[in-house]
């Protein structure tokens, strides 16, 4: 059975990977219509020749004239030969685990995938490497055109093709080697840099990728400087030198072109796990607030939804911050969002709108006048008097308990309501009731996130070989040393949505408060509820 190669596998230097040169004769032009009449291939390694394979193919139908002009194929010549589906399981032993190699590998990989597939096998994709885009880069001042023969002849090569398979993929094995010599004045030194090349070689800042030698294939955060030195730009990486790289090839981001020109230095921090490259990247992005850096510069204060039971007729508003002295929902990330969670909880449990303080012992007025809301009997209003004791402190029982993750009440008024509302074909009403409700449940999951993570203290927790070390909110380890957290509630939930992946494994070393995770949200609910 065919492996694909791994990720780690791509990471590897060049002398280590295995490759399989291939080229096929066909039919024609058209892997949806055209059939394959010989396939040769080579595998090197390290510049050895490991094996070689070679098989003609009966296509089951005439091979026309003009392909036997070229190939010199007939239909005699294949007649006794095997079908496809009899070859492709010993060819696809032959390649297992390698990189396949073509010579304008659209159109030979193109014709394998639609052999396996009408053959019924497993999807053939394995990672490719194509030499006639990275010839385009390497040579192109250097040849006339970037056919196989003609590249042969200018550089040498031992092996000349001739239309017949094998040959054709020794010419393509030899100048596989001459297109890895001239890489590496690239500051290609591994697959990953040499698979990449085909898209970056042309790039208009291409001789910048010198810049990137030196980047390592693991964690960490890099800093693009300018000619001052001034930070441009902070990003984080699983693979430091592959994701740096990629901004010379398939990024087209509006940004990225300007960026690069403005380009002098490259400076990476290594750090141990992706996770600390997330919360580095986050601090060092507030700190250094870099021009192409668009989000996360400024982070938005934090914004809760609080219920004010400090007053004789508690309220639902925005603040900034919890003052401790009432229930509190958040983060929710802005005010917009607040007005949307606060409208989805108005809109299921009777508690006044109206932004009146009042203080206890409230009297109403013999001729206060009624809030709008209450005149359209939606929420009561006792400002005016006209709202029933019992009845509120239900609401702000449930609201409450709502702040605290009792989810099932509100959740299931609002899918009732969604209900209705649908049913009645207020169809635009029920979506907005839909989005409102989901903002209220990303609310809910973002405040159990956040407690969970501040109500464990001082925590570690083993996850394999790595230790994550928590206080108050905020991961500390030696590489962030020096750079302080600026957004703590930010970065709590940070560590909270990874505490909660990583619930199932990590072994919990040492927690100071108590530990929480994973949390048991109720998702069967919300999903019937975002489903309506």
């Amino acid at each position: 059975m065919y492996r694909q190669r791994s990720l780690d596998d791509l990471g590897l230097a060049l002398p280590e990977v295995t490759f399989c040169v291939v080229d096929l004769e066909t039919t024609g032009t058209r892997a949806d219509s055209d059939a394959i009449t010989e396939i040769g291939a080579v595998k090197v390694r390290g510049g050895e020749v490991l094996g070689s394979y070679q098989t003609l193919i009966n296509p089951g139908r005439p091979i026309p004239p003009q392909i036997t002009l070229i190939t010199g194929l007939t239909d005699a010549v294949v007649a006794s030969a095997p079908r496809i589906e009899a070859v492709l399981p010993s060819f696809a032993t032959f390649c297992e685990g390698c990189v396949v190699v073509a010579h304008n590998a659209r159109f030979d990989v193109g014709f394998l995938r639609a052999a396996f597939e009408r053959a019924g096998r497993e999807e053939f994709r394995p990672p490719v490497l194509d030499t006639l885009a990275i010839a385009r880069r390497l040579v192109r001042d250097e040849v006339p055109n970037f056919r196989l023969g003609t590249l042969a002849e200018r550089f040498g090569f031992p092996n000349s093709p001739s239309h017949r398979a094998l040959d054709d993929a020794r010419a393509t094995t030899d100048l596989l080697h001459l297109l890895i010599e001239r890489a590496s004045a690239w500051g290609v030194t591994g697959i990953d840099d040499l698979l990449q090349l085909g898209t970056i070689g042309g790039h208009p800042q291409a001789s910048k990728l010198r810049l990137t030698t030196d980047l390592p294939r693991s964690p960490g955060v890099y800093l693009f400087r300018d000619a001052v030195g001034d930070v441009i730009y902070v990003g984080k990486a699983t693979n430091l030198r592959q994701r740096v790289r990629s901004y010379f090839g398939g990024d087209d981001r509006r940004t990225v072109g300007p960026m690069l020109r403005q380009l002098s230095s490259i400076e990476h921090l290594p750090t141990p796990d992706p996770l600390t490259a997330e919360i580095l990247e986050r601090r060092l992005i507030i700190s250094a607030s870099p021009r192409f850096n668009r989000v996360g510069r400024h982070p938005r204060r934090p914004t809760w939804i609080r219920l004010d039971t400090t007053q004789e007729w508690p309220r639902l508003s925005v603040v900034r911050a919890d003052d401790g002295r009432s229930p509190h929902l958040g983060p929710v990330g802005s005010h917009r969002r607040a007005a949307a969670v606060i409208e989805a909880i108005e809109s299921v449990v009777p508690i006044r709108r109206c932004s009146v303080r009042l203080p206890r012992g409230h009297t109403p007025r013999p001729d206060a006048t009624p809030c709008t809301a209450h005149q359209l009997g939606v929420a009561p209003c006792p400002c005016a008097g006209f709202a029933d004791r019992a009845e509120y402190d239900v609401a702000v029982a449930t609201i409450t308990a709502l702040f605290r993750g009792e989810t099932t009440a509100v959740v299931e008024a609002a899918t009732a309501r969604m209900r209705d509302l649908a049913l009645g074909q207020r169809f635009e009403e029920a979506a907005a009731c839909r989005d409102r409700l989901a903002e209220l449940l990303g609310a809910l999951e973002r405040t159990a996130l956040v407690r969970a993570v501040l109500d464990a203290g001082a925590l570690t927790v083993r996850d394999g070989d790595l230790e994550l070390r928590i206080d108050g909110g905020v991961l500390e380890h030696p590489v962030l040393d020096g750079h302080d957290p600026v957004d703590p509630i930010g970065e709590a939930l940070m560590l909270g949505r990874h505490l909660e992946r990583i619930a199932g494994r990590v072994e919990v070393v040492s927690c100071a408060g108590e530990w929480r995770f994973p949390l048991l949200f109720d998702t069967e609910v919300p999903r019937l509820a975002l489903a309506v």
